[in-house]
């Protein structure tokens, strides 16, 4: 990758077959002969014309997950053995890392560099870290009286039905699908629309990589027909889903019209980023521009809302300002680009809208705010200061490279600021003080609390949300128990 020149990329990308049919029940399949087209972000134009799913092909895919789930050996192989599935599959992505980081970049317009180093490094990590814990679960054996020996053991729950987006196409797919493969369940899963050329990709790569038929089936569609069809499908026994609030509770919906599935949500976000006067600002400022930035600011996560004490605001946003015009705009296959194209032009005209409506506030722009005029959908970093707790900058999330900066005079204000919000996904804290940073921390309503960093973490650490960020984890142990059902066997002896 290091190699690599733009020319590099440009004749890969024209090289590039992508994968535009679905995987169901290990093999290649066309669908209907309906399809649908994928445009590429960096310059406007049609990248591939890809099988549309609907209700038939979901039918399908399904089919075989409960197949492969009844019948199929996934389920009833040994922990172990499934573990070593998995780090095949891990194995079988490091191989095609080059080929799977160029995709997304042309999917979704993240910068190339970006897709290899950090998204790609992201999957081949979830699903070995999931191959190599899968055999490590320990059941219970509550005590008892002396006549009696009672089993609690976990159960892979079913077939599992995973709809993930296009901001990070591959990672979130990887998160939802490790884990219920690593539990022994079956699993369907529908990327977005917009970038579904990875994930079909990622469906060929599990059976070279040895994963049975039907253990893993990946159908592209749209949300309103083939999401739909899962969330309503009386086959499917969870879905586990990332996107926006809105969507989420179509499928909560879904879920109760149907089999009363259990669903799990991980949602949208309007992160506040509060800065003490104590804080390093120059480490603070770098992290805040990179944070709102970073994937074209199309992040749940993003720190949108910089919350900075009065008396050293203007030397932070001066430096956030600075890091903003810093970066390198442009096409997502040079790897010199540090921020790429937004995913549609409809999305490109949304957050335009947004920063309309930050101007018409009241909002005091620093930096950006243009469309750069080029081929394909791409934005100037945008930073917004003035902005006051009633704007609609400083409470809806933007989904894009644009920043709102606040300002508080006390801790209390900056803890009622943070948490004036209907989302709870993650917050940030720069502090010098301990005592301040422990205090604040148990006070802010947010599934992941960064203190003097930003979007750090390991598989380790569970990631999700409360409040209208959703409920249940990604990463670590604990998502295994989305994919998991307790069952008590009571021996009397």
């Amino acid at each position: 990758m290091a190699d690599l020149t733009h020319a590099d990329w440009l004749e890969r990308a024209a090289r590039l077959r992508p994968v535009t049919v679905h995987h169901i029940d290990g093999a290649d399949h066309a669908g209907t002969g309906d399809t649908f087209t994928v445009i590429a972000p960096r310059d406007g134009e049609p990248l591939a014309r890809v099988a549309r799913a609907g209700p038939a092909e979901v039918d399908l895919a399904v089919a075989a997950a409960r197949r492969a789930f009844d019948t199929g050996p996934w389920p009833r192989l040994a922990p172990a053995e499934r573990g070593r599935a998995l780090i095949r599959f891990a194995d079988a992505i490091e191989a095609h890392r080059e080929e799977l980081a160029l995709t997304i970049a042309l999917e979704m317009g993240k910068p190339v560099a970006e897709a290899y180093g950090i998204e790609l490094r992201a999957v081949a990590a979830t699903f070995r870290w999931y191959g190599e814990v899968a055999d490590k679960l320990i059941d219970e054996a509550p005590q008892t009286a002396a006549d009696a020996v009672a089993l609690v053991t976990r159960e892979p729950v079913g077939v599992v039905a995973a709809v993930v987006p296009w901001n990070f196409p591959l990672t979130m797919a990887a998160w939802k699908v490790a884990p219920a493969l690593a539990a022994g369940c079956t699993v369907v899963l529908k990327p977005a629309e917009q970038s579904p050329l990875s994930a079909l990709r990622l469906g060929r790569l599990a059976g070279e990589a040895g994963l049975p038929p039907g253990a893993f089936n990946v159908v592209a569609g749209e949300g309103p027909t083939a999401g739909r069809a899962l969330g309503l499908h009386p086959e499917v026994d969870v879905l586990a889903f990332t996107g926006s609030t809105a969507v989420g509770r179509h499928f909560l919906r879904y879920a109760a019209d149907s089999n009363l599935k259990r669903v799990w949500l991980e949602l949208g976000g309007k992160s506040p980023n509060i800065v003490l006067p104590d804080a390093d600002v120059a480490a603070a400022a770098a992290s805040a521009a990179w944070g709102v930035f970073f994937n074209q600011g199309e992040m749940c996560t993003a720190p949108s809302r910089l919350l900075v004490h009065s008396s050293i605001a203007d030397d932070v946003v001066d430096a956030v300002v600075a890091h903003a015009e810093s970066l390198r705009l442009g096409d997502p296959l040079d790897p010199a680009t540090t921020m790429g194209a937004l995913v549609t032009a409809d999305h490109l005209a949304r957050v335009q809208g947004h920063i309309a409506r930050a101007h018409a506030d009241g909002a005091r722009l620093r930096t950006g705010g243009q469309r750069v005029d080029r081929p394909g959908h791409y934005l100037e970093p945008t930073v917004f200061d003035r902005v006051a707790p009633d704007m609609a900058l400083a409470r809806d999330e933007v989904f894009g490279p644009v920043l709102a900066v606040l300002t508080f005079d006390t801790e209390d204000e900056a803890v009622r600021l943070a948490n004036a919000t209907e989302y709870g996904l993650a917050a940030g804290l720069w502090t010098s003080n301990l005592s301040a940073a422990h205090r604040i921390s148990r006070a802010l309503r947010a599934g992941t609390v960064w203190v003097n960093c930003y979007e750090e973490g390991g598989l380790n650490v569970p990631f999700g949300g409360v409040r209208q960020s959703g409920h249940g984890r990604d990463k670590s142990l604990h998502a295994l128990e989305k994919y998991t059902d307790l069952k008590t066997t009571w021996m009397q002896l």
